[in-house]
């Protein structure tokens, strides 16, 4: 099967950069249309004229530097800023005194709190509180004194842009983590399905070739004591992790990056169903009795043959562990929301406590080869063993 590399993006922080570049727009028609309602009040209306005419076109050319974190340098932010700065201060120079002292705004209003906000977007609650300070101090200056208009605007302003700061960064540290997690299991489910396959097929021959080898004698008990070893260092390196989980980055521009090792390509959607029922044929023998439906048991391919690699291996089970006598009967039951197929045998059961001690010994027929594929297709797998009266494996798989 093809198999790709699987790379996907988190970004929590890009909402915010559309909501500034959108807030930017509306404070900056604000400013304007408070401007020219009160125009005619202002002792000198072309100096705000020519700083409007600098803000709209500052603020609509640098529309994509608000886009996101890598176009929001540190040049554009002390550019932004300084908009904003020089703004404040020219405001006695547009308008009276009296009005300053009485509560009027400044030139660039509202829309100066959209510069401190991308400092606290772009580098956190510190950047955030440096940006609301020198906006304090030219608010104070432009007042020619403390005022409780100033000091209120100034600590809602500071407030809000620390906040948000704050929340970005934290939503930085969940978003790296997360990105981890997923990049964990990922990684893991890689694993398992290469402890799989290794199980199906290279620890499955080392394990015969060590049985025959014993029986047969001479030479070939040295080969099959070789190949026992190799067996248990395999099983080994299956059970301690054959696939080291990839490296999380995190890319400010643009968020977490996950890298997750190769995945399988993802199936067509149109790709027709298997019939379950000639994949398991195979199985059918004078030691495997097969009862299935008179109608097709159709599964989409993949689920299909995982489900058939499952069933094989509870038959290597059998074969391995219920003795040379023993009778395997495979059910296949199609039901309306699920096909459930139940592989049984009469051997000696399974002793309590065996699968949690044969998982820690490497051994993952049950755990990986049934239990795992089983998981990954969405489906589940039930054993059920009672010494002395053989085993029940009922591997369920949902429509």
């Amino acid at each position: 099967m093809a198999r790709r590399e699987k790379v996907m993006r988190m970004s929590v922080e890009q909402p915010l950069w559309r909501a500034l570049t959108g807030y930017r727009v509306l404070t900056m028609l604000y400013a304007i249309g408070l401007f020219w309602t009160a125009h005619e009040e202002l002792e000198h209306p072309w100096v705000a004229i020519s700083y409007f005419a600098v803000l709209a076109g500052w603020t609509l050319g640098t529309l994509p530097r608000v886009a996101n974190a890598a176009s929001c340098t540190r040049r554009f932010l002390v550019c932004d800023l300084t908009v904003a700065l020089v703004g404040i201060l020219l405001t006695p120079l547009a308008d009276s005194q009296e009005r300053i002292v009485n509560g009027g705004p400044t030139l660039p209003s509202i829309w100066t709190a959209g510069a401190v906000l991308a400092y606290a977007i772009k580098g956190g609650w510190r950047w955030a509180a440096f940006a609301s300070l020198l906006v304090g101090v030219a608010n104070v200056v432009q007042r020619g004194a403390f005022s409780r208009d100033t000091v209120h605007n100034v600590v809602l302003v500071c407030i809000a842009s620390i906040a948000i700061g704050y929340v970005v960064e934290v939503a930085r540290a969940s978003e790296r983590t997360l990105a981890r997690a997923l990049e964990i299991e990922a990684a893991t489910r890689e694993r398992e399905r290469l402890a799989r396959d290794i199980h199906d097929s290279v620890l499955q021959v080392l394990a015969m070739v060590q049985r025959r080898g014993t029986a047969i004698g001479g030479e070939a008990a040295e080969l099959g004591r070789l190949a026992g070893e190799q067996e248990v260092a395999l099983r080994s390196l299956v059970a301690g992790g054959l696939v080291p989980a990839s490296h999380a980055s995190e890319d400010a521009s643009r968020g977490a990056l996950v890298r997750a090792v190769e995945v399988p390509d993802e199936e067509p959607d149109d790709a027709a169903p298997r019939d379950l029922r000639p994949l398991l044929a195979v199985h059918a023998g004078s030691r495997v009795t097969l009862s299935e439906p008179g109608a097709p048991v159709p599964l989409p391919p993949h689920a299909a043959g995982e489900l058939a690699a499952a069933v094989g291996a509870a038959l290597d089970n059998v074969r391995g562990h219920a003795g040379p006598g023993a009778h395997a009967w495979i059910l296949i039951e199609d039901e309306p929301d699920a096909v459930i197929v139940t592989v049984r045998d009469d051997g000696p059961g399974i002793p309590e406590g065996r699968l949690a001690e044969a998982e820690g010994e490497g051994r993952l027929g049950v755990a990986q080869s049934i239990r795992g594929r089983l998981r990954d297709i969405g489906g589940t797998a039930e054993l059920i063993s009672v010494p002395g009266q053989g085993t029940e494996v009922e591997m369920r798989v949902p429509r």
